[in-house]
């Protein structure tokens, strides 16, 4: 693995990793370090950092609804799944917009919304009625065990050591 996929990988493990933190697992320097964040920035590689809520911890996220919609559509001419995806993506309510391979769902669209009714309004009045959408078939995410590859449930573990037979 070269320097720049192990930088990206540590930052992508914790984005609020120090330069000085990465050089001493990298050996390299710091000023190498950080001309390398900066120049991954600028190219567009390093887009963004977040941060991540536990829904659980966080009762403002529970406000939220969230909702998984499969989508049929007809790709265009010369522009194949992007020019519909490009319409889609650039709704606010768009959170994730995916090319799936899955028999009868073409693309599959994370959005959020206050409650089901606004989720309902928006495939009802904005995805559906798109020119090229087929069909749709709509999911409510009910709880977040996983998401990132983060954890969001904490173990119970009841201390008691199972039975042997």
């Amino acid at each position: 693995m070269d320097k720049k996929e192990e930088i990206l990988n540590l930052l992508k493990d914790n984005a609020r990793i120090s330069p000085k933190d990465i050089a001493n697992m990298t050996e390299c320097s710091v000023e190498d370090v950080t001309k390398m964040i900066a120049d991954l920035e600028k190219d567009g590689t390093i887009m963004k950092y977040a941060t991540i809520i536990n829904p659980e911890k966080f009762e403002g996220a529970n406000e939220k609804v969230m909702a998984e919609i499969e989508l049929q559509v007809t790709p265009e001419r010369e522009l194949g799944f992007d020019g519909i995806a490009e319409r889609i993506y650039r709704f606010p309510q768009v959170k994730s917009l995916y090319l799936m391979s899955a028999d009868g769902c073409d693309l599959k669209v994370c959005i959020e919304g206050k409650n089901n009714q606004e989720i309902f309004n928006f495939v009802a009045r904005k995805l559906a009625t798109l020119n090229g959408v087929k069909a749709t078939r709509t999911h409510f995410v009910m709880k977040t065990y996983k998401e990132n590859g983060i954890i969001y449930v904490e173990d119970s573990v009841d201390g008691r050591e199972g039975a042997m037979a």
